[in-house]
């Protein structure tokens, strides 16, 4: 789906300004034990990217819970649906990192939105 179309069909919902990194399920990047989530959920060490996980920092973590599905966009390639599953530092704010692969390129994007998905 493009991004244009993703805008149009959420339109109505206020979304949160965010900064949005990348990082690997490595022991540099998260803590002891790289490949489960703050949630407990157990991450794919094959293909990580492609189970579409994020974290959120702790300011936005009681609008975004645990399983919550949320869309981003404004980040060319990487937009679409994730599910929280994990947490940031306490020092971040407004924040949202997707877990990719340790082979894949690290990015970051300013002024990304998130919106929650309605069901």
């Amino acid at each position: 789906m493009m991004e244009r179309e993703i805008e149009m069909e959420i339109k109505g919902i206020e979304p949160d300004i965010v900064t949005v990194t990348t990082y690997s399920p490595t022991v540099e990047q998260t803590d002891s034990t790289p490949l489960i989530t703050a949630s407990g959920y157990k991450i794919n060490p094959k293909n990580p990217k492609k189970q579409r996980i994020i974290a959120v920092s702790r300011d936005l973590k009681r609008k975004y819970k645990f399983g919550k599905k949320v869309r981003i966009t404004g980040i060319g390639k990487l937009s679409g649906t994730y599910t929280v599953r994990d947490v940031m530092n306490k020092r971040y704010r407004k924040r949202v990192d997707i877990l990719i692969g340790e082979d894949d390129i690290q990015t970051s994007f300013r002024k990304a939105k998130l919106y929650a998905v309605i069901k």
